[in-house]
């Protein structure tokens, strides 16, 4: 949400506390559903340290400031919004990824609290002199990158920031309380830390290899990309150019899979670091139709899926996480397509809020969809419950079942459920995910004054 947005004002505040703008700690008050999202442990990938420290960028003291480097250099990709109006550190971060080939990058530093967006030239070189001085920290020239979150229109304070850069270095470390500050540091309007770690094998390498990843994002979410910020890293060794193969392909199901409310912003950017830490920086992955890179992009889509849900289950005023899964397509992009104009319906969205089994607005949507060749004696529709329980059937072959109201009074109670269509034109499939719209959405996002 923040991206576009001045900081709340203070009414809103009273009314919807776990909204605060700067949120310095996990609430306690978090209901357990979220509460139950926040690691307490972490397998982290070698080689990098991190850190997460206040600024006072924000003015209530959270934490506004991460940076994440690593010991080796890095090859680095990365997934930028398509908004026009690109802030200034996905301009300088593509450049930096450009002029360097995706080589030789040691560290990133994030700040939220102010986006660096619609800043002009000024803009631009706040954003390259934190480029610089995360390179004097670091003691590697062009080997930075840089992302920004919060409001748009305001200039960095500088002088907070590259203060805060230089005092980053004594609270660098690579355990999970480093770790968890840095996520915390990356919040905006989430009322959550989103952090993630695991460890995976590759079928032709006895090494194990380490993931962890950070993003951000509660409002303004919606392709390509969401208002979010993401960084993952790994301790595997990964060609530059596979690596971006391989995020592109994370990404088109994950993060570009995701939607709140309809709404794309200006600094999204979604980075990948790996530093071959697992094998003291050797590059392990080289080949793009090894099974080794076949099974890390497989590996790395999982995760991502991971972490970008979370950002789904933090949606502003959302009470319900929705899987919308699509089944029989000709093409991934006719399955992707459909599945996106569910999800962002917002007939749908509240009618899921309402807890009304409207499957007619379900079904509008898939017929405006714009694919193709779509039949409609052939299209199924069903609830299905994510407590395994029995699944609905609303609509088969293009024939309306019996609908036991009750039934559908009972799943659509439940904080998860996924609506599963399938269209029987092939063999693609795809999910993409999605939450309610409710009325607290709108109390959130009508006292903001853009």
């Amino acid at each position: 949400m923040s991206l576009l947005r001045p900081a709340t004002q203070p009414g809103l505040l009273a009314r919807s506390a776990l909204r605060s703008y700067s949120t310095k700690a996990p609430p306690t008050t978090l209901p357990a559903n979220k509460q139950k999202l926040i690691p307490t442990s972490g397998q982290y990938p070698r080689g990098f340290l991190v850190s997460g420290i206040s600024s006072a960028v924000k003015k209530s003291g959270a934490r506004d400031l991460a940076l994440i480097t690593s010991k080796y250099p890095c090859s680095a990709a990365a997934v930028f919004t398509k908004n026009v109006f690109q802030a200034a550190p996905v301009v300088v971060s593509r450049e930096r990824l450009q002029d360097n080939g995706g080589k030789a990058i040691h560290g990133l530093v994030t700040n939220s609290g102010c986006a660096n967006a619609v800043t002009g030239a000024k803009g631009l070189e706040n954003a390259k002199e934190m480029q610089a001085s995360l390179d004097a920290l670091t003691g590697h020239a062009r080997s930075s990158l840089v992302m920004s979150t919060g409001v748009i229109g305001q200039h960095l304070n500088m002088d907070k920031i590259l203060k805060g850069i230089q005092d980053s270095k004594r609270a660098l470390g690579p355990d999970h309380e480093h770790w968890m500050a840095c996520a915390q540091a990356y919040m905006t309007t989430d009322t959550f830390p989103k952090l993630r770690s695991k460890t995976f094998r590759l079928p032709e390498s006895k090494v194990e290899y380490r993931m962890a990843g950070i993003t951000k994002g509660a409002g303004m979410i919606h392709p390509d990309m969401a208002t979010l910020l993401g960084t993952i890293v790994t301790d595997l060794g990964v060609e530059p150019g596979l690596l971006q193969y391989a995020l592109t392909h994370a990404v088109d199901r994950s993060f570009n899979a995701i939607s709140v409310d309809g709404d794309m912003s200006t600094n999204d950017t979604v980075a990948l670091l790996a530093n071959g830490g697992a094998t003291e920086g050797k590059i392990v992955v080289d080949k793009v139709g090894s099974k080794d890179f076949e099974a890390f992009r497989d590996s790395l889509t999982e995760f991502a899926q991971d972490l970008s849900q979370l950002v789904v289950r933090d949606g502003e005023g959302a009470t319900k996480f929705v899987k919308v899964a699509v089944e029989g397509a000709p093409t991934f992009e006719a399955a992707k397509t459909v599945a996106s104009t569910i999800a962002t319906s917002s007939l749908v969205k509240t009618a899921l809020y309402g807890q009304d089994a409207n499957w007619g607005r379900i079904l509008c949507a898939v017929g405006y969809s714009g694919v193709k060749d779509i039949d409609p004696k052939k299209v199924s529709v069903s609830f299905i419950p994510m407590d395994k329980s029995e699944p609905l059937k609303l609509l088969v072959n293009g024939e309306p079942e019996e609908v036991d109201e009750a039934r559908a009074s009972e799943i659509l109670k439940m904080e998860d459920l996924e609506i599963l269509v399938e269209l029987n034109l092939g063999k693609e499939a795809t999910s993409y995910w999605t939450c309610d719209l409710s009325h607290e959405y709108i109390s959130i996002n009508a006292d903001y004054r853009s």
